[in-house]
């Protein structure tokens, strides 16, 4: 097992909590395996991060069809008239989100994440026998403990996409100080060496 592979396997499998231990030590890394590193770090981090989308889209289809029935203590007024089918029709205001408040630094966004199918199986996987083709054939009782598996599952996704973008914010910190002490020298990027 290389040190990129042993790093991985031991930042990327750590238990929750704020207790969950130190990352790999990247001091003890190569240049190239801490930008191997940081790429595949930045890699899973896309694609949990798609998942997280994925998650969070589901999750509003589901308190919006609770939201839509009578009784639920909605928080717009519901129509008892209302149709099943409008959920669909509400559906862009359903998935957009509001302009955020709090100002964060931009990162890079894929498109097509590699596990994009993968992606889609398990929050598929997440939603039991309830189907969102049709929610309303579904009682509340089913929608909630569909809702509460996306929860769990996202906030569990969430950590392990925190724990990979540190790793990937220390490899850019440990590739900046070598350049910064002159342990690397930008003549030999430069030059072809390697990125």
């Amino acid at each position: 097992m290389d040190a990129i592979s042993a790093a991985q396997d031991r930042y990327g499998r750590l238990p929750e909590g704020p207790g969950a231990g130190p990352g790999p030590d990247l001091g003890r890394l190569g240049l190239d395996q801490l930008r191997i590193l940081r790429r595949e770090t930045l890699e899973q981090e896309a694609d949990l991060s798609y998942l997280r989308r994925l998650l969070h889209g589901r999750m509003d289809i589901l308190l919006a069809e609770l939201d839509r029935r009578p009784g639920a203590g909605a928080a717009r007024p519901t129509d008892p008239e209302e149709p099943a089918g409008a959920l669909l029709e509400r559906l862009p205001a359903i998935l957009t989100d509001a302009p955020s408040t709090v100002r964060r630094s931009a990162r890079h966004v894929t498109l097509g994440p590699p596990r994009g199918q993968q992606s889609q199986l398990e929050a598929d996987a997440l939603m039991g026998d309830v189907q969102l083709a049709d929610l309303a054939a579904h009682p509340a009782e089913e929608l909630l403990a569909a809702l509460e598996r996306l929860r769990a599952h996202e906030r569990e996704v969430s950590g392990r996409r925190q724990r990979l973008l540190r790793t990937a914010d220390g490899c850019n910190a440990e590739i900046t100080r070598r350049y910064r002490d002159g342990e690397a020298r930008v003549d030999d990027l430069l030059a072809g060496g390697p990125l």
